[in-house]
């Protein structure tokens, strides 16, 4: 019995004193993610008069989460119902930050994902071609709109993402190009019309800015007409080539202004000194 039990030693009792409190805080910090997922703080029984109101989620009837968080727990429960695990959650981003503001088509829907794949199907051979994806390659049934690489990988054929490349390349082709009034905005006259909008405008300038107004007009349809003859890089490369010559004639005036003035400058100069050498010229005249 004197055999079998060996008193510990203090650094026996220091290395269990150490793991013990390893594992201490290992469990309060498993407490604290859960707290934090479900809204709750340590004290909630104890502050149940105070407890935020409950929603159910809607992907998992058994959790009920607060208002507030609900957003975050509906986002993390879709993934875990579509099978991502939580390291493969933590790798992910929410994309739409990068879409703020602008018009960007984007496949989120998977009705929508499966019709294009269908589509794509029905109109590809029904036996093997070379170079091209039959019928087979296809997917038959419809699947979750992939949220990362790998699941796209394993979930869509090679002949699915083609598919999908090609309809968004194809609606994006489909845009409306914008107006393109501004392109030919005259910016000059444009600044010194704003300048002057406090003004009150007379009968005459009236009367020119309505004839202006018709030859512009017509001479946005004239160009329009061009324009569908070129594409997009000859009419922007067009519009920079008429703002450079604008820019350069302004410096042009400009630079001639400032030679002006120094022309004026350097004759008021040497007049100056013409002057000064003759007085000085004049006082050192000998007497006799």
């Amino acid at each position: 019995m004197s055999d079998s039990f060996q008193p510990q030693t203090d650094e026996d009792r220091l290395k269990c004193l150490r793991e013990l409190t390893e594992f201490t805080e290992k469990c309060k910090k498993q407490l604290h993610d859960i707290f934090e997922t479900l809204g709750w703080s340590p004290d909630y029984r104890a502050s149940n008069s105070n407890q935020e109101p409950l929603e159910q989620c809607p992907y998992d009837p058994d959790h009920r989460v607060p208002a507030k968080s609900m957003e975050k727990h509906k986002t993390s429960c879709r993934l875990r119902k579509m099978g991502y695990s939580a390291e493969e959650q933590a790798e992910m981003y929410d994309p739409s930050v990068c879409y703020e503001n602008i018009f960007c088509f984007c496949l989120t829907d998977k009705a929508t994902q499966h019709q294009v794949i269908l589509q794509a199907r029905s109109a590809a051979p029904l036996m093997k071609m070379e170079g091209v994806f039959w019928q087979g390659q296809y997917s038959g049934e419809a699947v979750d709109v992939p949220q990362n690489h790998k699941r796209a990988v394993c979930d869509l054929t090679v002949a699915d993402r083609l598919a999908l490349y090609d309809h968004v390349i194809g609606a994006l082709g489909q845009q409306k190009e914008g107006n393109k009034d501004d392109l030919y905005v005259d910016l000059v006259s444009k600044l010194q019309k704003d300048d002057k909008q406090n003004e009150p405008k007379s009968h005459l300038e009236l009367i020119a800015e309505m004839r202006d107004y018709k030859r512009r007009r017509q001479s946005y349809r004239a160009k329009n007409v061009h324009i569908t003859k070129k594409s997009y890089t000859e009419v922007i490369r067009e519009v920079i080539s008429v703002h450079s010559e604008e820019l350069a004639r302004q410096w042009k005036e400009e630079e001639e202004e400032e030679s002006q003035r120094s022309e004026h400058s350097s004759h008021r100069y040497r007049s100056l000194m013409f002057r000064s050498r003759i007085f000085r010229c004049g006082r050192l005249r000998p007497v006799y």
